[in-house]
């Protein structure tokens, strides 16, 4: 069955058994595939991944290589601040965020697939750390009240929702008034070929579930969030041998010389009010922010 005949239930179904799946594959698969999908490459390892192995806080047994950025190096998290992490797998992006906040702050990963949070779970037990929680919940409806978080995190899990309008407003609910988010995410810039839209792999492969560009910074800026910024943003290349499941030759040739992009992009944004609004708005800072090559 198409992406386009699946309704928003039924492609959460299609993501949740996947990444369930997906939690019993190791680490070097998932990072030559597409988020995990079954469409594994011999042509280039981590397609779309980051390198956390220098990054304070990173724990091996949590990193499943389903990322496409480093949040939390990018969050701004502070000592005892309470970080939420959306889709938080087998809690990589927690640990990271722990290591941040200290024993005075909180850390709540969420994620829809079980085995994600057993696995969450028993890293969390092995690193006896008793201030980081795993709980199972739709990042659409987020089982947390509201005006929670200093800061919310996720690495490569909106693209996979259906309703990324709903998610945003979430955030806006559960981030406390000045709190902010930092996210990496796939966008598209042009038109993906029908083959790999239609797909219900690429979709669960973070693919076919990403949205244009500006379409998803609009979102963003809809909800009611300042100080909005690209942190990051680089080229995803999808190598031939996967492209060639989907497309011909010719058409592997026009999709690559074409118009159409894919970007891994880290935004930050800002929830109005409180104490903390008006402090992360500087241009100065904000390149600051982003001093690497592979920044934007």
């Amino acid at each position: 069955m198409s992406t386009k005949s699946k309704n928003a239930d039924e492609l959460k179904k299609t993501v949740k058994e996947k990444y369930s799946q997906i939690s019993e594959q190791s680490a070097d698969f998932n990072a030559s595939s597409c988020c995990g999908s079954g469409s594994s490459s011999d042509e280039v390892y981590n397609i779309m991944t980051d390198d956390y192995s220098e990054v304070e806080g990173y724990n091996a047994d949590a990193d499943l290589g389903l990322g496409c950025g480093l949040p939390t190096q990018f969050a701004k998290i502070k000592e005892g601040d309470t970080v939420i992490d959306l889709g938080s797998g087998a809690g990589n992006d927690c640990f990271v965020a722990r290591h941040e906040t200290g024993a005075s702050g909180k850390v709540l990963g969420i994620d829809f697939a079980e085995p994600m949070i057993a696995k969450a779970r028993k890293n969390a037990e092995k690193l006896n750390f008793n201030n980081v929680e795993f709980r199972s919940g739709d990042i659409e409806e987020m089982p947390v009240s509201d005006n929670l978080a200093d800061v919310i995190v996720s690495n490569c899990v909106l693209n996979l929702v259906p309703n990324k309008q709903q998610v945003f407003s979430e955030i806006f609910r559960v981030l406390k008034p000045g709190g902010h988010f930092s996210i990496s995410d796939i966008v598209l810039l042009g038109e993906l070929p029908e083959a790999l839209k239609e797909d219900a792999e690429m979709y669960a492969g973070c693919v076919a579930g990403a949205i244009q560009k500006e379409q998803y910074l609009g979102y963003i800026e809809e909800q009611g969030f300042e100080n909005i910024r690209l942190q990051k943003e680089k080229v995803i290349t999808l190598p031939d041998d996967i492209l060639s499941r989907y497309l011909s030759e010719e058409k592997i040739e026009d999709f690559k010389n074409g118009d159409t992009g894919i970007y891994s992009i880290t935004v930050f944004a800002q929830k109005p009010g409180g104490e903390e609004e008006g402090k992360v708005t500087s241009a100065t800072e904000a390149e600051a922010a982003c001093c690497r090559p592979d920044c934007c």
